[in-house]
């Protein structure tokens, strides 16, 4: 069985890299960081920007491939664990990534926030319970 990070990169275009043996790794992408700046939930919607949007609609001038398919993924409201799932990167590296998009405004999170800050909505940890018991 081969993990994630033993898998060929998928391009922009979807295609798979054409070099089996090429491999990226993780600490390549970030740039050598293993900590993000932004203190990102596995749960936070990440949503490209109205600026992120003209930025990829101008070619991602200057934009790492990595950085561009995360832009262009989050069209749509997608969290930071989907997102690590669709690129097949490690969640950590997804998480870096999408800080660093925070930081050039090209995207922005939504978190939700608890009716309480004592406690969670009941509600949703039953739904959650309920969900896990199905499992």
């Amino acid at each position: 069985m081969t993990s994630p990070s033993d898998r060929a990169f998928p391009l922009e275009g979807g295609e798979e890299d054409s070099f089996t043996s090429f491999r990226v790794r993780p600490y390549l992408l970030t740039g050598g960081r293993t900590r993000a700046e932004v203190d990102l939930p596995l749960e936070a919607q990440v949503e490209t920007t109205e600026a992120g949007r003209a930025r990829l609609e101008n070619g991602g001038q200057a934009l790492a491939t990595e950085l561009r398919n995360i832009a262009s993924l989050c069209h749509q409201p997608q969290s930071v664990a989907e997102i690590s799932a669709h690129l097949c990167i490690h969640l950590q590296v997804a998480r870096i990534l999408v800080g660093d998009l925070m930081a050039q405004g090209l995207v922005a999170t939504h978190r939700a926030t608890p009716r309480s800050a004592d406690r969670p909505d009941l509600r949703l940890l039953e739904r959650v319970l309920d969900g896990l018991q199905s499992l």
